[in-house]
This record gives C-alpha cells, sequence and structure tokens, in this order.
C-alpha cells in the first residue's frame, strides 16, 4: 500500500530528461529562424533607410506605385515633391520611394 521511496524517485527523473531533450531542438530552430529571415529582412530595411536619406533634388525615382518622377523638393519631415511630368508635381512620403533610377552630383 505504501509506496517506496525508489519509486517515488524514478517518476521526477524522466519528465525532467525529456525537457531538457526538447530545450535544444527548440533553440536550433530560433537560430536558424533568425538566420534565414530575420537578419536578411533587417539589412534589406537598413539599405532602403540609406537610400532614402541619400536623395537629393534632382535624381530620377520609382515609387511603390509605380511612378516615376524626378525629385523637385526634399523636406525635412519626410516628405518629397516629384515631377511625374512637365508642370505636374506630386507630393509623396520617402518610404513610398521603391527604387532610385539616377544619382545627381552633389553641387559643390
Amino acid at each position: 500500500m505504501f509506496a517506496t521511496p525508489a519509486f517515488a524517485q524514478a517518476a521526477g527523473g524522466g519528465a525532467s530528461a525529456f525537457t531538457g531533450g526538447m530545450f535544444i531542438p527548440m533553440i536550433l530552430v530560433l537560430g536558424i529562424m533568425y538566420f534565414v529571415m530575420i537578419r536578411p529582412q533587417q539589412k534589406k530595411l537598413k539599405s532602403h533607410n540609406e537610400m532614402i536619406e541619400a536623395l537629393r533634388r534632382g535624381d530620377q525615382v520609382i515609387t511603390q506605385g509605380g511612378m516615376i518622377g524626378k525629385v523637385t523638393k526634399v523636406t525635412d519631415d519626410g516628405k518629397l515633391e516629384i515631377e511625374i511630368a512637365e508642370g505636374v508635381k506630386v507630393r509623396i512620403i520617402k518610404s513610398t520611394i521603391a527604387q532610385v533610377l539616377s544619382k545627381t552630383e552633389p553641387a559643390a
């Protein structure tokens, strides 16, 4: 009727070994996900931010909506003014720039 101390100790030892065995593969999966998904996305975001900060008047750009235009005005509040046709200027947000087609040289 009474449980011996040997039986009580054996029941507790199996559960801790199982938990430790599952911990290592979970860490490996998280490490792989970091190097495959998170790190490349952070690099892409960093290069996009550098491209946006380097925009100057005269650069030819493509927006995420597909419009091609020439930057006519850069403001500090995160907006740009681009000319998409002769006399047609549009104000857009800097982060919507997808690509810079041609860079202009800085004025001396």
